[in-house]
């Protein structure tokens, strides 16, 4: 409970954000109206809506930033982010946080 309060205290003191990357050629990150489209390679844009306190940022094409007042949110916002195309194991290609470290494999051979 402790843990909590602190987090409450800081959120609104200097606040939480989450960094994640577009690691393939052709993902786009857009903005537009405080809703978030990603255009990857599903035939239909995936359209992320913006909760109450969380805020999406773009610097570039290839980078989003959830920033926000309340750490477990901006975490799960980030995580269902992410979901939509999760890295995988063998070229390392989707979306992932910019810290993670993705293990790779090595191709299958015959």
């Amino acid at each position: 409970c402790l843990a909590k309060i602190s987090n409450l205290v800081e959120g609104v003191k200097s606040g939480f954000e989450r960094k994640l990357l577009l690691v393939v050629v052709g993902y786009r990150a857009k903005l537009k109206e405080g809703n978030f489209h990603l255009a990857i390679v599903f035939s239909h844009p995936v359209t992320i809506n913006a909760p109450e306190g969380i805020i999406f940022e773009t610097p570039t094409l290839t980078e989003i930033i959830v920033k926000g007042i309340d750490k477990h949110l901006v975490g799960h916002i980030a995580s269902i982010i992410r979901a939509v195309r999760p890295p995988e194991p063998y070229k390392g290609k989707g979306i992932r946080y910019a810290n993670e470290k993705v293990v790779r494999k090595e191709t299958k051979k015959k």
